[in-house]
């Protein structure tokens, strides 16, 4: 499945009413699905206290269930506010492990102009594992994403703002 196929699925599935947590589910299993190179495929939210806090994923359970920004592949991603595709991880200085089979990680936010939702992890066994066409798959689903992390935080901001009777 292609980024582009991705998320038409997860429009049928937005359309059915799921809530966001389903098509986070949703995004994750299909990408994972997609690349043979894909061994662990998870979201992180990033939360107001600066901590991301792992989502849905698929792959081996990871110690790192909350990151900091600023530590790691994927705190760096967020303080540095940009992608990152590692090609080989040992070349990392601040890289958390959470495998020892992983040789190359995929960063990719979710986020609108400067608010970032959360990201898209990727960790392969593979050296050099994600190519032009992973990276475009995983932000075209990342870009979906951030359209409905925006959508359903303004709607929840709408019904804060709402005056009760």
């Amino acid at each position: 499945m292609t980024g582009e196929q991705i998320c038409t699925d997860l429009e049928r599935l937005k359309q059915a009413g799921a809530p966001l947590e389903a098509m986070l589910d949703r995004a994750v299993h299909r990408l994972h699905e997609s690349h043979p190179n894909f061994h662990w495929t998870g979201i992180y939210e990033l939360f107001p206290d600066n901590m991301l806090r792992l989502g849905p994923f698929l792959g081996a359970p990871t110690d790192h269930v909350f990151i900091g920004v600023g530590q790691g592949v994927c705190g760096t991603a967020v303080a540095e506010k940009r992608n990152i595709n590692v090609p080989d991880v040992t070349k990392v200085a601040n890289y958390l492990a959470c495998s020892t089979s992983t040789k190359s990680e995929l960063v990719v936010l979710i986020r609108s102009g400067d608010r970032i939702f959360a990201q898209i992890d990727v960790d392969s066994h593979e050296l050099n594992a994600f190519d032009e066409t992973c990276v475009k798959d995983v932000e075209h689903v990342a870009s979906w994403l951030a359209g409905e992390y925006a959508r359903q935080r303004a709607a929840v901001g709408a019904t804060a703002a709402t005056p009760r009777a």
